[in-house]
């Protein structure tokens, strides 16, 4: 992917299409993204294996990695995934499946994505049932 601008909101969105690419490798199917409602936002929708899954990406660049970045999961993007935002999540998904009558199981996933603007390398790691 093109390194977009390297703002807050560049690093998230090159970070979701990173993410996405990703969790399609690993075998989910992408239903939506940027599901957003007044009460919270999923990044998003897929399902694998039959389950629904509601996945938040975090994403930070490490501009100064040197190159190694497997390194740099000593810290973790998912860790800025706190309580409030996961409740957020919940009730969005709850509602989601809800909407469209959908009584298949589902859960909260998550990735963590490094991005590294010099080498234009990222690394991810995904962490399911978070909640």
């Amino acid at each position: 992917l093109e390194l977009i601008s390297m703002d807050r909101g560049g690093v998230g969105r090159l970070g979701e299409d990173i993410a996405a690419r990703y969790l399609e490798q690993k075998g989910y199917t992408i239903l939506d993204r940027n599901f957003r409602k007044p009460w919270g936002e999923i990044d998003i929708i897929a399902v694998r294996a039959g389950t629904v899954r509601f996945v938040e990406v975090k994403t930070v660049s490490r501009e100064n990695s040197r190159g190694d970045i497997s390194r740099e999961m000593d810290h973790q993007p998912e860790d800025l995934i706190d309580k409030r935002k996961l409740a957020k999540v919940a009730r969005t998904a709850s509602l989601y499946m809800e909407s469209k009558g959908d009584s298949r199981e589902y859960q909260i996933d998550a990735v963590g994505v490094i991005l590294d603007p010099i080498t234009r390398k990222a690394r991810c790691r995904l962490f399911e049932q978070i909640l």
